[in-house]
């Protein structure tokens, strides 16, 4: 008797929105392993540029930005290491904002969130998962980058 194993997809498209936590080893291994489920893979990583209220209420947002681009740059070095096709951005301060902009410009097929774990996780108090699910039509992985695991650069 012949077994056969289901054929991977041809192309997977895979949007990951992290920001502190994009240089997780757990957010890493994920990605690996989404972008192992099909012959190839696209990734788009969005680091939405976190920052304080007052910096934010006196547009003093280029620290935040220089902060998730050093983060995300590291990510996708990391991610191009391992083999896969990653291309990202820094995005907007609210993440469902980057999410959707991510969507606009990429047809991804699944939806990757990287949050600190919760009682740290400002997106977990404000039920980012949930509002992710209700908004947008794609299976959500939810990661939750423990403290001490992020990747020294």
């Amino acid at each position: 008797m012949e077994s056969h194993s289901p054929q991977p997809q041809a192309t997977h498209r895979i949007l990951v929105i992290a920001n502190e936590t994009v240089e997780g080893r757990q957010l890493h291994e994920a990605v690996l392993a989404r972008a192992g489920e099909a012959e190839t893979a696209e990734v788009l990583v969005v680091c939405p540029a976190l920052n304080s209220r007052l910096r934010h209420w006196v547009s003093d947002e280029d620290g935040a930005r220089r902060k998730a681009d050093q983060r995300l740059r590291s990510s996708l070095l990391r991610l191009g290491g391992d083999g896969v096709v990653a291309d990202g951005w820094v995005g907007d301060a609210d993440p469902l904002q980057a999410i959707a902009d991510g969507l606009r410009a990429f047809a991804a097929d699944q939806l990757i969130i990287a949050t600190h774990p919760e009682g740290r996780s400002n997106w977990l108090e404000h039920d980012l998962i949930g509002r992710a699910r209700d908004q947008f039509d794609l299976p959500i992985t939810h990661v939750v980058v423990a403290e001490n695991a992020l990747i020294a650069a």
